[in-house]
């Protein structure tokens, strides 16, 4: 190889290098954004809390899709099927996902019922969860982590809550451990999320998959209120024939 040819090579090489840490380096700055981490040391400053917090917005899910698909060298395929199964854990065509991570190494943490230490604030209004990780009412020292889901849909009207929301919190009460008690009301998580559209991920594969979850559950729950009703309507006809019966057997007298 000549000489101009090793430098254009070299020059290529360091180009593609360039590029891919790059895109390596905005795929951690996309996670890191919606990720983020209250730590707070004790008085003696010996001991501390830690709550790392995920809101799985639109961008985060692209951002961790692709990663994943890149450290691992999957195929379309296994791309969508990943995807999949994320989606599925996170239940977004119902629920808004938040992950929490909690490392204690302080006094043990309390937090039982779970679902009265943790609320989600949209537009200037409180939601309690609609599930959560059990795991989180068990006494806590050292680290333990799982989901949290609160409702997306307005119960009453069925509109989406997020809608108008440019903003949103996510609180956990100051008192669920010694360290914080007293000193905090509250641990506080706030995320922009006016440009957010975790609806793009409903479509393709991964969607008509989850669709295709949906209605055979659908499916199974109709056929259950299916026979419930029959099995009534069974009832009654039992009941008017031997109501007939009598009053046939009354006439003929």
């Amino acid at each position: 190889m000549s000489i101009k040819r090793k430098l254009v090579f070299t020059v290529s090489l360091l180009c593609l290098m360039s590029v891919a840490l790059s895109a390596s380096a905005s795929t951690d700055s996309v996670l890191s954004r919606w990720r983020k981490t209250v730590k707070i040391m004790d008085e003696d400053n010996m001991g501390f809390v830690e709550f790392t917090v995920t809101y799985y917005s639109a961008e985060y899910i692209q951002a961790l899709v692709q990663k994943e698909a890149k450290a691992n060298l999957w195929t379309k395929d296994e791309e969508e099927n990943y995807k999949y199964q994320l989606l599925k854990t996170l239940q977004l065509e119902r629920n808004i996902p938040i992950f929490i991570e909690i490392n204690n190494y302080g006094s043990a943490l309390r937090m039982a019922p779970f679902g009265d230490q943790v609320e989600l604030w949209i537009n200037g209004k409180s939601y309690s969860p609609v599930d959560y990780d059990k795991r989180f009412n068990f006494k806590l020292t050292g680290k333990r982590e799982g989901f949290v889901y609160f409702p997306r849909y307005n119960e009453e009207t069925g509109q989406p809550l997020l809608a108008k929301a440019k903003t949103i919190k996510f609180s956990i009460d100051g008192g669920v451990s010694p360290i914080t008690m007293g000193r905090r009301p509250s641990i506080d998580f706030l995320w922009d999320v006016y440009r957010d559209n975790p609806d793009q991920f409903f479509t393709g594969k991964a969607a008509e998959r989850l669709e295709l979850d949906r209605l055979i559950i659908r499916l199974g729950n109709l056929k259950e209120q299916r026979g419930d009703i029959q099995k009534q309507l069974d009832e009654l006809d039992a009941e008017l024939a031997r109501i007939q019966s009598r009053i046939d057997e009354l006439q003929s007298k």
